[in-house]
């Protein structure tokens, strides 16, 4: 929907929350459902209201509960039946500044002022700590705005007595906690703030009629920042950035201006555009976004126009560049086959207004933002939020080239007539252990990024995934694959829940990167034998369907399980005697 593209449309999402609602409903048939506690210390009726709407457009439904007015810090630290009976899956504690109970003033010495700020900061801290004991769920926290006036004027960001610099000093630590912290996120309204102008953020009107801590028509700008956060914990985000090249990673046409007259680079204003949007795109690659070309060009002119010495990219910057003159949503379906993802997980970028039309109406779930204005290429996809980082871990700093890996290996395997001897060429090395400490980040992350193959689509926190792996009950493994062409890193995970002599398979999934390449045979062989060592005879396993996950319905007839039950949602339940187990005994090494 048109409404929820960067600049958002308050009016809509105010005025006709309700008919959106019901659209978004009705496009999202299976979302995923989440419990979110809201926590206030102003009014938080319309920020609920908003939230759901913005997480429905990201396909997660969200039951809310919300503190009685004022009264976060009270919930927190001494609940509620009706908070405790919730048991929420996010907490999010929306505060302003307006919640600081105390400033210093100009009569308060150094020391004093220190104090308070110690003060201010444990009224948090103490409430964190007890909502993480307590609750053991991601948190979500409001730094602070600032007031739209300054007692001081200029001098009140820097004398210790001025509350912007109180507020400033505040909002680190509450950083350093952030950065110590798993799980626990900042939502950055002191950023929203100043974006949105801090005047109009700001209007007292709103906090005295009706104790909203920013104007209403702010409000959506706020849920849309909450909710960027949690798609990003439950894998939500766009993981793909498509780029046209004419007009859009450089000023002219190339076909028709040349390699020498296209604008990009530092002679000219409009170079410089470019070249700015470029760099941008490249920064993105540093945070796990891979980048991919789709453009109506010839392949020499387009490598041309990368290789441009005032450029920033290279063609080595992208794992597909599609340039010739088919559909650009024929390319975008080839890209996503290529990388075996699915076509929700792609932004495209492309300054005709024309190619976005056909490419948002031929692939619903592609995300195309509304690119209006070289200058403004960065904030329209920055303020899109389709690149929310929560966690960034090893791999995500080396996507592209795992990327390029993978294009190697599709390559060596067109030269093989026989998809054994492919394997066997591969040299592949599998190490399979339980859980460990080193990779407890990246299986978590995994569980909220596996879509297609995810039998249970159990999404887990770095907490959740500590509980299993330190609890004896659970049967937990990962797996690694390493080949000549590179190291895939941790590809695929399986935590089973031991009852008495059965395994109930909880969790299962692989990366999409390493399909049909047996590595869910070296899992099945390695968990089926620890089951047994362990006195398991019996391993159950299950199958919920989601909207993307059909390629794993018959997994478990696949390994040997025998279906046991199924009900009208399609959610089957499969068991397997191990020892009637056979070994698959894929083509590769394994190490335990």
């Amino acid at each position: 929907m048109d409404c929820f593209q960067y600049p958002l449309d308050t009016e809509q999402l105010l005025r006709k929350k309700r008919r959106i609602r019901r659209e978004l409903m009705a496009q999202n048939p299976h979302p995923l459902k989440k419990k979110i506690a809201i926590l206030g210390g102003s009014t938080t009726n319309e920020v609920a209201d908003q939230l759901g709407l913005f997480l429905l457009q990201y396909g997660i439904e969200a039951e809310f509960y919300q503190s009685e007015y004022g009264q976060y810090w009270q919930d927190a630290m001494f609940g509620s039946p009706e908070l405790d009976n919730f048991a929420p899956d996010i907490i999010y504690i929306h505060t302003t500044w307006r919640n600081i109970t105390r400033f210093p003033t100009t009569g308060n010495k150094p020391q004093e002022i220190d104090e308070m700020l110690e003060a201010e900061f444990l009224h948090f801290t103490t409430m964190w700590q007890a909502i993480a004991e307590k609750f053991h769920c991601p948190v979500i926290q409001n730094n602070f705005d600032r007031p739209n006036y300054r007692l001081m004027g200029n001098r009140d960001i820097y004398d210790p007595c001025g509350r912007s610099n109180f507020i400033s000093r505040l909002n680190q630590k509450f950083y350093q906690y952030a950065a110590e912290h798993q799980d626990f996120y900042i939502n950055d309204i002191d950023y929203l703030s100043a974006d949105y102008g801090l005047t109009a953020w700001g209007d007292a009107f709103y906090w005295h009629m009706y104790k909203y801590a920013m104007c209403l028509d702010a409000i959506p700008s706020l849920a849309n920042s909450i909710a960027n956060i949690i798609k990003s914990i439950y894998g939500k985000n766009k993981k793909a950035l498509v780029l046209d090249l004419d007009n859009t990673l450089w000023g002219g046409v190339i076909g028709d201006d040349g390699v020498d007259g296209i604008a990009i680079g530092p002679e000219v204003p409009e170079g410089q555009v470019y070249a700015e949007f470029q760099s941008y795109c490249k920064a993105l690659r540093s945070i796990g976004v891979i980048l991919a070309v789709d453009s109506k060009n010839d392949e020499s002119n387009a490598l041309a126009g990368l290789n441009h010495p005032d450029g920033v990219l290279r063609p080595d910057d992208f794992v597909s560049i599609k340039a010739n003159w088919d559909n650009k949503d024929v390319n975008l379906n080839r890209i996503a086959q290529e990388l075996s993802l699915g076509v929700d997980s792609f932004v495209f970028a492309d300054d005709n207004p024309a190619e976005r039309a056909i490419v948002a109406a031929q692939i619903p779930g592609v995300a195309v933002p509304p690119l209006d204005g070289a200058e403004n290429y960065i904030k329209m996809l920055d303020h899109g939020g389709y690149f929310e980082v929560t966690t960034l871990s090893g791999e995500d700093l080396k996507k592209t080239e795992l990327y390029h890996a993978n294009a190697q290996r599709r390559q060596a395997e067109a030269a093989f007539t026989d998809y054994t001897d492919y394997l066997r060429s591969l040299e592949m090395k599998a190490t399979i252990r339980g859980f460990e400490s080193i990779y407890i980040q990246r299986i978590a992350q995994l569980t909220n990024k596996s879509n297609q193959f995810n039998l249970t689509t159990l999404r887990c926190s770095e907490d959740d995934i500590r509980a299993m792996a330190n609890n004896p009950s659970w049967l937990c493994l990962y797996g690694k694959l390493v080949d000549k062409f590179g190291d895939n890193g941790v590809v695929t995970v399986v935590a089973g829940e031991q009852q008495g002599d059965t395994l109930h398979l909880r969790l299962w999934l692989m990366s999409c990167r390493v399909l049909k390449r047996g590595m869910e045979d070296a899992m099945m062989d390695c968990l089926v034998k620890d089951a047994a060592a362990r006195g398991v005879t019996k391993v159950v396993g299950y199958y919920y369907p989601t909207a993307k996950n059909a390629m794993v319905k018959d997994f478990y007839d696949r390994m040997g399980f025998t279906q046991v039950s199924a009900d009208d949602a399609g959610n089957t339940t499969w068991e397997l005697n191990t020892a009637a187990y056979t070994e698959k005994h894929p083509q590769m090494e394994i190490e335990r």
